[in-house]
């Protein structure tokens, strides 16, 4: 019960440090054409496109995702779609909330404020989380262990480590895969097809990733409760190995010495005896030995 109960505990913890994760992130930031209109423009969020007559003369692609920071603070998909008409990356035709001369980008997205911070703070929790949530890997093989015969237990292990893999490394790169998909904001194309996702919303995808996991985690803690209830309940029905032996408390109480151990101190049933037989050279031998099987 102990071994449940560490596991139950852990598993509390390592849920509490996911919950921290939803509060620890960036902001996307604003994108032209992608999260605010162009300069000015008071176009619908709904109807936001990356294309604006600022830059319709350019012919941009979306095959790549080269993102540019303006100097009016707003991210561009690229120098194209800011309209720069200089190599180097002035006189960008979008920035039309700045002076023409100072109408300039610089390659990279736009620093987020407090971004930095909480990414350090994020690898620092991301470590305690991992080193607390593999503290429960000890407790569940122990649990695994003490319920099944002990002819079964090879057999048993082999099916665990089955089902972790089967379980642990198809279903859950579909479910993060998809969630991760929804929260796209603009694909690239290549070739009038759709490509790969170019930029996301932090925001909607921390909160889907993180819920996700803290979901699998509290159907995680359901099972370790209701194993929990089980042992509790019916100790001697589940506990397999546990029968006719000694605790370590129990063992330095007795009288057992190196003369002793080995021998019966309390008659044991015949039942539980069974009898060897065995050729030493041409010697027959007989002895009773207690049963391991």
């Amino acid at each position: 019960l102990g071994a449940i109960r560490m596991a139950m505990l852990v598993n509390l913890v390592s849920t509490a440090c996911y919950v921290s994760f939803l509060f620890l992130g960036c902001d996307t930031g604003p994108v032209a054409g992608v999260t605010v209109p162009y300069g000015n423009n008071s176009t619908p969020t709904s109807s936001l496109d990356p294309y604006s007559p600022c830059n319709n003369n350019c012919e941009c692609q979306t095959d790549s995702f080269t993102p540019v920071c303006g100097a009016d603070g707003v991210t561009y998909l690229s120098a194209c779609f800011a309209g720069c008409s200089s190599t180097n990356l002035s006189g960008c035709s979008c920035l039309t909330s700045v002076p023409a001369e100072n109408a300039t980008v610089v390659p990279g997205k736009c620093p987020s404020p407090g971004c930095e911070e909480a990414f350090l703070t994020f690898l620092c929790v991301m470590c305690v989380c991992s080193m607390i949530g593999a503290m429960a890997q000890t407790p569940s093989v122990i649990i695994l262990i003490r319920t099944v015969s002990p002819e079964l237990k090879s057999y048993a292990l082999g099916v665990l480590f089955l089902l972790l893999r089967l379980l642990g490394f198809i279903p859950p790169p579909l479910i993060f895969g998809a969630g991760i998909d929804s929260t796209c904001l603009f694909w690239s194309t290549l070739c009038s097809e759709q490509g790969a996702c170019a930029l996301y919303d932090n925001v909607v995808y921390r909160y889907l990733y993180v819920s996700i996991a803290i979901a699998l985690k509290s159907f995680a803690f359901i099972l370790y409760t209701t194993t929990w209830q089980c042992l509790r309940k019916n100790y001697k029905r589940y506990i397999k190995n546990h029968e006719g032996g000694l605790s370590t408390s129990e063992f330095f109480a007795s009288t057992l010495t190196l003369d002793n151990l080995g021998r019966d101190s309390v008659p044991q049933n015949q039942s539980h005896r069974t009898k060897f037989i065995y050729n030493l050279e041409d010697h027959e031998w007989c002895e009773n030995m207690e049963s391991v099987l």
